[in-house]
């Protein structure tokens, strides 16, 4: 391995797109932050433009030094048809292999967040951020995924569901078609407006960003942590979803007898809200009693590089030394 070598990894999601330029022995040399990437919102053509041009603003900061990976972990890119359409086009891209023995990878940003979590051979991952998602590795190389396309594939839940399902209620309780409930006030007053109809159309009419309904997510928690019944219920369902991925996972690669570190991660299960994860643990206790649930709160660029320097066979110690980099800047 070349002493000049050096590891790109991207994490590209729905807001942000990260990117790292790590030395063999863990030094973290370069790192930027774009816009979104996810494959879903831009396609094959958007997501590579933005990634592009964020690794080559990067690697312009550490000049002649030799690529020796590019690892691309995105959201969005969830069907083996999506990854073979990246990678093919990725092949293409000048700045994504420089030299004629670097290596690629591209995979679903879940298995940053898992490798952020642990190293376990058996092992699953839960993301809830603006959507849901899971995965679960067997040490024989077994893996189970889902779709993850929305409530098309069957999912529910994440920041964009639960905004909307808060704005729901609150719409529901100020016209009379549901029960009262705190979210009637703590909507409007997310927005600085008085009523929810003035949030309702100030959506309509692109006076109000869509992608807003996302922070409502914060209130609906809020409203449960005071008691309220009906974001409490909205709460409850998302941790429902939450178990029941990891139970099919564990399942589906029949680990029901192993202990199995349940990786946890995204914004809103970051955000470490007790009224959810008392529910998760709950859940998890009753219907798989050997998980050991592993919050990872640090950005999943921290998951993406370790998976880069292992991919050119880096050290342990440069490994644990780019996670504890990563760590303390993110």
């Amino acid at each position: 391995m070349p002493a000049d070598g050096v590891v790109v990894a991207v994490d590209g999601g729905g807001s942000k797109t990260d990117v790292v330029v790590l030395g063999v022995d863990g030094e973290l040399l370069a790192r930027t932050r774009g816009p979104g990437s996810n494959l879903d919102a831009l396609g094959v053509a958007g997501s590579l433009e933005v990634i592009g041009k964020l690794v080559t603003e990067v690697l312009a900061l550490v000049p002649e030094r030799t690529v020796l990976h590019t690892g691309i972990y995105l959201s969005g890119i969830d069907l083996p048809a999506e990854i073979e359409a990246f990678s093919a086009a990725l092949a293409k891209e000048s700045w994504a292999v420089p030299g004629t023995t670097a290596s690629s990878v591209v995979d679903n940003d879940l298995f940053a967040l898992l490798r952020a979590g642990t190293n376990e051979p058996d092992a699953v991952a839960v993301v809830c951020g603006s959507g849901i998602n899971a995965v679960g590795v067997r040490h024989d190389g077994a893996s189970a995924r889902f779709p993850a396309l929305g409530l098309v594939s069957g999912d529910w839940g994440g920041g964009g569901c639960l905004g909307r399902q808060a704005l729901w209620h609150a719409v529901r309780a100020e016209d009379g078609r549901g029960p009262a409930t705190l979210l009637q006030e703590l909507v409007p007053q997310a927005y600085g407006l008085s009523t929810v109809t003035e949030v309702v159309e100030g959506l309509h009419f692109n006076r109000l960003a869509a992608r807003s309904v996302l922070n409502l997510t914060k209130t609906l928690f809020d409203a449960a942590e005071r008691g309220d019944v009906v974001a409490q219920a909205e709460v409850d369902r998302q941790a429902e979803e939450i178990v029941t991925l990891v139970r099919t996972v564990i399942r589906r690669l029949d680990l029901s007898d192993k202990t199995v570190p349940v990786v946890l991660g995204g914004s809103v299960l970051a955000a470490n809200r007790p009224t959810l994860m008392r529910a998760i643990a709950e859940g998890l206790r009753e219907h798989a009693p050997n998980t050991q649930i592993e919050l990872v709160t640090a950005p999943p660029i921290l998951g993406a590089g370790m998976l880069a320097l292992e991919a050119v066979s880096a050290q342990r110690s440069a490994v644990m030394r780019a996670r504890g980099e990563l760590d303390r800047t993110q």
